[in-house]
């Protein structure tokens, strides 16, 4: 737990926004960034101890993620496409051995933030499918079933609810997703996309085609090596929960 501290402390997080407490409406977004802020605390207390590449840590990540979806109760699995259209549609790209459709570590708590602003009413939420996140999926730069997956459900968005504001986001071999995706599009279908938000992202510095880079948004920890395209998987790489409220505020601005 001390340990769990430290990083906490090192991250610079805040468990404790003030936030006014008057009216159901208050005590709503009170219970759902609680929500957020118990994930980040139960992401850091579970933590595991790891220093070694992506292959050697299959394992040990597999346990680590099905404890969290075990003891948070999160959602991991999405298949919003299809229904009525919403303000907002988020498809999201898992990282390497993640469960469900969005995995744990970055997916659920980007949908909570994002409601926490828009409204439970106003988000689609997809998870990408036909997409196994393997190792040799991330070693090959991003699974090509899945990318091919997400680029078709991006269109099918792009043609069932083109007045969606349509976020495409990914973790890890998720942001490698995105980006060979985003490649397969056409020009017009990549520039209507609203944002495209990165987290761990294994092609950082490197433009998400076709989609304007106002509209782009990538989180990369110091010390990730998987943000220069290595396979070492540190502490930094299980820790972007911190970022998904700024990366809210970022896909509700456009």
């Amino acid at each position: 737990m001390r340990f769990s501290l430290y990083i906490l402390s090192c991250l610079g997080l805040s468990l404790a926004s003030p936030i006014p407490s008057e009216g159901l409406g208050m005590r709503e977004l009170i219970r759902k960034n609680t929500s957020l802020n118990n994930f980040i605390t139960l992401l850091l207390e579970y933590l595991p101890a790891i220093d070694d590449t992506i292959a050697d840590l299959v394992g040990v990540l597999t346990d680590f993620e099905a404890l969290l979806v075990d003891v948070t109760g999160d959602q991991d699995t999405y298949n919003g496409l299809g229904g009525p259209c919403t303000e907002y549609t988020l498809i999201f790209a898992r990282g390497t051995t993640e469960p469900g459709n969005v995995g744990i570590l970055v997916g659920p708590p980007l949908i909570t933030a994002i409601t926490n602003i828009v409204g439970t009413s106003a988000l689609t939420v997809q998870g990408v499918n036909n997409y196994g996140a393997t190792v040799d999926g991330y070693l090959e730069g991003g699974d090509p079933a899945g990318s091919a997956e997400m680029a078709k459900q991006i269109q099918q968005a792009y043609a069932a609810c083109p007045n969606t504001k349509l976020i495409a986001s990914g973790y890890s071999q998720g942001g490698q997703i995105v980006h060979n995706a985003a490649a397969q599009l056409p020009a017009k279908v990549g520039q209507w996309i609203s944002s495209a938000v990165i987290f761990g992202d294994p092609d950082n510095g490197t433009a998400v085609a076709n989609v304007p880079a106002s509209k782009t948004d990538v989180y990369c920890h110091q010390g990730d090596n998987i943000c220069v395209n290595g396979d070492f998987v540190l502490p930094a790489h299980l820790t972007y929960a911190e970022n998904v409220q700024a990366a809210a505020q970022f896909i509700t601005s456009h």
